[in-house]
């Protein structure tokens, strides 16, 4: 099933260089060799997140526009050649499909319906496979850039930890983006804006994320923007 992307936020973001390393070292160590990711956009984490262990990557697309950006970066050799493009949702892929790994990057919280979804994606994991969703944090700040993308949602840790699937126990839980958080905060509160501009993308990656990736690891990665929950299916 195809649809629409409403956001325009996707070529902005992909140049948060330092942003994408951090999650993506943070998610490295729950990448295994069958990798679907759920919302894949322009394909801007393939980049970050396809290691030496994957040998097969799936993005999955609702806006066929979208998906065909991704299959052209991976014909220019921006992308990984063994990317297989699905344009639709979860339902797109046959109920046989098994992978190791299912990403949700700042996915889930674009899905009306997560529990079901999240329920979809359980019955597509290999056992002992790794469902991996990183989603906005604190519904207060909920803003009018996430209306203006499309978000029903954010997630508290712990809202998002009670969403796992039967038969599965968690891996990993954690925040992380603690300093960027106050850049959040102040959109809410201050500028009410619908959508970053590049000055401030640029400042938020340059010099909010490097200090968070101090503060996070000082405090345990327990408070941030940004929320991770790591799900892994019973052997």
């Amino acid at each position: 099933m195809s649809q629409t992307y409403i956001g325009s936020e996707l070529d902005l973001f992909s140049g948060a260089r330092n942003w994408k390393c951090y999650f993506s070292r943070v998610l490295s160590p729950f990448i295994g060799e069958r990798v679907l990711e759920v919302g894949a956009g322009i394909g801007s984490n393939i980049p970050y997140l396809y290691g030496p262990r994957v040998r097969e990557w799936t993005s999955l697309e609702p806006d066929a526009a979208l998906a065909r950006r991704i299959v052209d970066r991976a014909a220019a050799g921006e992308l990984p050649r063994e990317c297989r493009v699905v344009a639709g949702t979860i339902e797109s892929i046959g109920p046989i499909a098994r992978f190791d790994t299912i990403l949700y990057i700042d996915a889930l919280e674009h899905i009306a319906d997560d529990d079901a979804e999240l329920a979809r994606a359980a019955r597509l994991l290999a056992p002992g496979g790794n469902l991996v969703v990183l989603a906005p944090a604190h519904q207060f700040l909920f803003s009018p850039f996430d209306r203006a993308i499309g978000h029903w949602r954010r997630y508290s840790l712990r809202a998002l930890a009670r969403k796992m699937p039967r038969g599965f126990r968690v891996r990993a839980r954690l925040a992380l983006d603690s300093v960027g958080f106050l850049a959040s905060l102040a959109n809410r509160l201050l500028l009410r804006a619908d959508m970053p501009s590049r000055t401030q993308i640029a400042f938020w990656d340059k010099i909010l994320v490097p200090l968070s990736r101090i503060v996070d690891a000082a405090t345990g990665r327990l408070f941030g923007k940004t929320v991770v929950v790591v799900w892994s299916r019973a052997s």
